[in-house]
């Protein structure tokens, strides 16, 4: 995957960028750390600039965050309390008032986690979803996505360009980083779902 990538890059310049990196946030499993840091190396020794860089990926961010958005539009809280309503949604013992407070609590903490969920792999790009389920402000999602992925992209092309030849290097580091983070994540999913069931349980 990575060589196809940095061809792309290397051949199509800042095109290959924005189409990369607005396709790695509808599906994840890309890294745009690749995608970043190699083109910050190539702001070395070809025409391109790490402006141009940073503002093509983040144009792409922004295209993609905005897709996911919309699936989360269409994905509303209606159609989540259909699903609570059915037998998976009963066998987790969920209820459409779990999808009210967790709709309620998206709006008032929404803008904090869609900007700090930006320097998180995988979840900066999913957390579109639920902003969109949330309804929340399209001005104010776009505005926080794209200052978030400002910054993420800015620091993985700046740290690519200081690399130089040795940008894979840098890759490795942030793929410790990356499942790092991913691992406090769960960690910090399980804690929730725990706290959740012991309330649900212990009120009946």
């Amino acid at each position: 995957m990575q060589e196809w990538m940095t061809e792309l890059v290397n051949q199509f310049g800042y095109t290959g960028v924005f189409l990369l990196i607005a396709i790695e946030t509808i599906f994840p499993p890309i890294p745009s750390e690749v995608i970043l840091t190699f083109s910050g190396f190539l702001t070395t020794y070809t025409s391109m600039r790490v402006l141009g860089v940073v503002a093509s990926a983040t144009a792409g961010s922004l295209v993609g965050a905005t897709v996911l958005y919309g699936v989360g539009r269409w994905f509303n809280p209606d159609r989540l309390k259909h699903w609570v309503e059915g037998s998976i949604g009963k066998a987790l013992h969920f209820n459409p008032n779990d999808v009210n407070r967790a709709v309620s609590w998206f709006s008032r903490k929404g803008s904090s986690t869609v900007f700090f969920c930006r320097f998180i792999p995988i979840v900066r790009s999913l957390i579109s979803i639920p902003a969109g389920i949330a309804r929340m402000n399209m001005g104010k999602f776009f505005l926080l996505t794209g200052a978030g992925s400002l910054i993420w992209n800015f620091a993985l092309v700046y740290v690519g360009l200081l690399a130089g030849e040795s940008w894979m290097k840098i890759t490795d580091y942030l793929d410790v980083y990356a499942k790092f983070a991913l691992a406090v994540l769960i960690l910090l999913f399980i804690i929730l779902v725990y706290v959740f069931y012991k309330k649900r349980f212990s009120s009946h």
